[in-house]
């Protein structure tokens, strides 16, 4: 009679070939055995009945701010309430950190800030600027799963952002490497002048910040780096796209045969830009939330398979950075607890899209795009990595359920329906009925190559 680390029982697992009633057994850390129904034994079984088992997710675009910004966030927290949404691995971002993650030394910084304190696995991203071009291929032989950069300003001064020969020469080293550049498009002329011409003439809410950052800004640099990634070969993600005209240029080049995909983020699904109206400050980003004609048409891009994972650009920073005039303060929202549950609600409840592709869209596209092996999915020889989630169970997010450094989020006061009960990285249980119950046991993710 087999002996296993965990057993899983009764539970409805969200498998890639679909859902269905099975064991699951983990051995090592590793998934071992899927059956209807497991003989033997284990040192901890957990019965799922009742529970829908997903694959654990993996946000592949946070911005955590450690080290040097941690009174914005930390890496405790954020992977505290990464779990707490059904998280078990993040790609961190190399800003809003200082200093940012643009050579080795910075990398192997933040690397020992991880291995102390994040609950869950963890992957970085280094940065792409005009001034560290000479460093790509040592943060590569770091084990960074991508390089970052940003057309327009970054909000970061230390973060430069990348002009057209950055981009050009950038894509052609990243190439050579076989790692993927992901990009912020939006136009970087036509944001700074739109933007100083607001200020000049004391034009400073939501409507006016709307029209200092129109959709045009991300349509056009989305085709300029389409362009340049055609003519280098270089694997180009399209950063938090947030309008269905970009994601028909990504579809388009992907169709002429461009390595090009892109990621959107769960307020562009969820919020529009009345909503952002009615809340204020704590929901501004960028690129902006748009309009509900292009939210109804980015939900047909995801429906058609067009987007190809869903992450929260999780960007809290001090609360106070977000008192002010609209078009002054920070951008960026607190998100990465509940990107899962948005998508159960609005995805699943409100618009019957299927579970298994809610799978995929936070889990098992994001590891196979950035080369992880062995997490993702539900499947043997994988990480024993599930988020057990009561499906019907509705409830209202509360400040004080939010794991953040800040209990900010433009979600407080909704409701959801979907609820998170446990979740289990290479199985241990690390968060459960509200609670974290595990010590840090992140482990550094790298591409393989």
């Amino acid at each position: 009679m087999s002996r296993y680390d965990l057993i899983l029982r009764n539970g409805l697992l969200v498998c890639p070939e679909g859902v269905k009633k099975a064991d699951v057994a983990v051995c090592d850390e590793k998934i071992v055995e899927i059956a209807g129904e497991i003989s033997g034994s284990a040192q901890e079984t957990i019965d799922a009945a009742g529970s829908y088992v997903f694959p654990g997710t993996t946000d592949g675009h946070v911005h955590f701010n450690d080290p040097g910004r941690t009174d914005w966030e930390t890496i405790t927290t954020g992977s505290s309430a990464l779990a707490a949404g059904g998280g078990v691995a993040y790609f961190d971002m190399p800003l809003n950190c200082s200093p940012c993650t643009l050579d080795a030394k910075n990398f192997k910084a933040k690397l020992a800030v991880a291995q102390q304190d994040s609950l869950v696995d963890y992957g970085f991203w280094g940065g792409l600027t005009p001034k560290n071009l000479d460093k790509l291929e040592e943060l590569a032989e770091c084990g960074v799963v991508g390089f970052k950069a940003f057309s327009c300003h970054s909000g970061i001064d230390e973060f430069e952002r990348m002009d057209d020969y950055t981009a050009l020469v950038g894509m052609e080293t990243l190439k050579k490497l076989g790692l993927p550049l992901m990009v912020h498009c939006e136009n970087a002329e036509i944001t700074k002048d739109l933007t100083a011409l607001a200020l000049a003439n004391h034009k400073t809410t939501v409507r006016d910040y709307f029209a200092a950052r129109p959709p045009i800004t991300e349509i056009e640099n989305v085709s300029r780096m389409i362009s340049i990634a055609e003519q280098t070969g270089c694997k180009l993600i399209i950063a938090h796209i947030s309008t269905a005209k970009a994601i028909e240029l990504v579809t388009q080049a992907r169709s002429r045969g461009v390595d090009v995909t892109c990621e959107t983020i769960g307020h562009y699904l969820i919020l529009t830009d009345d909503d952002v109206e009615r809340m204020g400050t704590v929901a501004k980003c960028s690129p902006p939330i748009r309009d509900t004609e292009n939210q109804t048409k980015m939900w047909a891009k995801l429906f058609n398979s067009e987007i190809a994972f869903v992450s929260s650009d999780h960007s809290p920073c001090d609360p106070k950075l977000k008192d002010g005039e609209f078009l002054k303060v920070w951008g960026g929202i607190s998100a990465c607890q509940t990107t899962l549950q948005g998508l159960l609600t609005h995805a699943y409840h409100d618009r019957k899209f299927p579970l298994g592709n809610i799978a995929k869209l936070t889990s098992q596209n994001v590891n196979e795009i950035f080369g992880i092996q062995g997490k993702g999915k539900i499947a043997l020889g994988c990480d024993g990595d599930f988020a057990l989630v009561d499906l019907n169970k509705e409830f209202t997010l509360q400040a004080d359920d939010l794991f953040y450094l800040h209990k900010v989020s433009p979600y407080v006061g909704d409701r959801f329906r979907g609820t998170v009960t446990q979740t289990i990285l290479r199985g241990t249980t690390v968060f459960k009925d509200g609670k974290i119950v595990s010590k840090p046991i992140g482990k550094h993710l790298r591409p393989n190559l």
